[in-house]
């Protein structure tokens, strides 16, 4: 995100987005969740409706863009979600320029290490 004083950024300018916007989500019974600078949500009206909220979003600062993607599997943070008809299912994401992290069952670790792998 680069700096430290970016967090700080995002947060004030989110504000003006969500004191709005997430009201209405709840309204709807809709769902919105924010990590720092990445959002998720849910939308049952228009892709039209959403991509003019997005677009419009977007002339509120020459220097802030909001990228977007609408689609029925995604990922979002370590997680890849997909909608199957209204039922939302979950797995783990592994972003492509990720390293491997796990360590190899022969090293030298103590055995309670490889508890804790995800298979």
């Amino acid at each position: 995100m680069g700096s430290s004083f970016t967090l700080t950024l995002a947060n004030i300018f989110m504000w003006k987005w969500e004191k709005e916007f997430v009201r209405r989500q709840d309204m709807t019974g809709e769902f919105y969740g924010r990590y720092i600078d990445d959002i998720f949500m849910t939308w049952n009206k228009s892709e039209k409706a959403l991509q003019d909220i997005l677009d419009e979003a977007n002339t509120w600062h020459p220097n802030i863009k909001l990228e977007y993607k609408i689609s029925r599997s995604l990922p979002f943070l370590d997680v890849f979600l997909t909608n199957n008809h209204g039922i939302l299912s979950t797995s783990v994401y592994h972003k492509p320029s990720a390293e491997p992290s796990v360590v190899p069952f022969i090293s030298e670790h103590p055995s309670h290490t490889f508890v804790n792998i995800i298979k």
